[in-house]
């Protein structure tokens, strides 16, 4: 019986994870480029008090045995890539990724990240930046004189400038894409980095092998669906209950049998 009791903490354990992980996706509902997360499980070891296949007499053998399983644990907790919904802005400086894509970023320590969040901005020195100052890469600098910027659908980003009817090519958004994005490392603020379960990255232009056309004057919302998650909540909340159950019918078990023994 007290198998069953640690049997059953496992399960709460678990689920204590899981509801955490549906929580953290409901905060995001609204957050621009957000990737939902999904926990999975996996059983423990078990215990076999018959093996299978052993012999029963000399003729014949065990068909399944007895095996039991001593709970589960949590296996990973990995992010979804599908494309969320994307949403209408008008904003020149707006983009989202119909694909597979990546923005790309340096941060403050020179390194590289990666984000789907397109709600870029201009800084004091004209350069395309994330919402904490983080510039685009490649560099792409807008003239304090320009009217309108137009990013078309392979990246190539566009100035038009006060008496200029003709507008100016500034620069081109390079985008990067993984062989496994699930194996990317979240940093918070809307960026990931790579990592050795995501491989390195490969760059290209956009609306070119998978990595996706750009949308200017759209952002990606994320992809978090709330009924889903609703359900999911509800579905964790009631498992955590049932495990509960199984500790308190387990104790009382152990109740009973301690005063017959005593």
């Amino acid at each position: 019986m007290i198998t069953a009791l640690y049997s059953a903490a496992t399960g709460m354990e678990a689920q204590e994870t899981n509801i955490n992980v549906v929580a953290n996706n409901l905060a995001n509902v609204n957050t621009t480029g957000f990737k939902r997360s999904r926990a999975n499980f996996q059983d423990l070891l078990y215990q076999n008090a018959r093996a299978v296949g052993s012999a029963a007499t000399a003729d014949t053998q065990v068909p399944t045995g007895i095996q039991v399983g001593l709970g589960t644990r949590t296996a990973s907790v990995e992010k979804v890539h599908t494309v969320g919904d994307l949403q209408r802005t008008g904003n020149d400086l707006d983009m989202a990724i119909e694909g597979n894509g990546f923005f790309q970023v340096e941060q403050p320590d020179g390194e590289t990240a990666y984000t789907r969040d397109g709600s870029f901005k201009k800084d004091s020195e004209g350069r395309l930046v994330t919402a904490d100052g983080n510039p685009v890469i490649p560099e792409i600098v807008i003239p304090e004189n320009a009217t309108k910027i137009a990013v078309g659908q392979d990246g190539t980003v566009t100035a038009f400038l006060d008496s200029e009817a003709a507008g100016n090519e500034i620069g081109t958004m390079e985008l990067a894409r993984f062989g496994n994005p699930a194996g990317l490392i979240s940093l918070g603020n809307n960026l990931l980095q790579e990592s050795d379960a995501s491989g390195a990255p490969i760059l290209g232009e956009a609306a070119n092998d998978g990595f996706g056309g750009i949308a200017q004057g759209f952002l990606e919302g994320s992809n978090v669906s709330i009924m889903q998650e609703m359900i999911d909540l509800i579905s964790g909340q009631r498992a955590y209950e049932v495990n509960s159950k199984a500790v308190k019918a387990s104790d009382e078990i152990l109740q009973q049998t301690t005063q017959l023994v005593a």
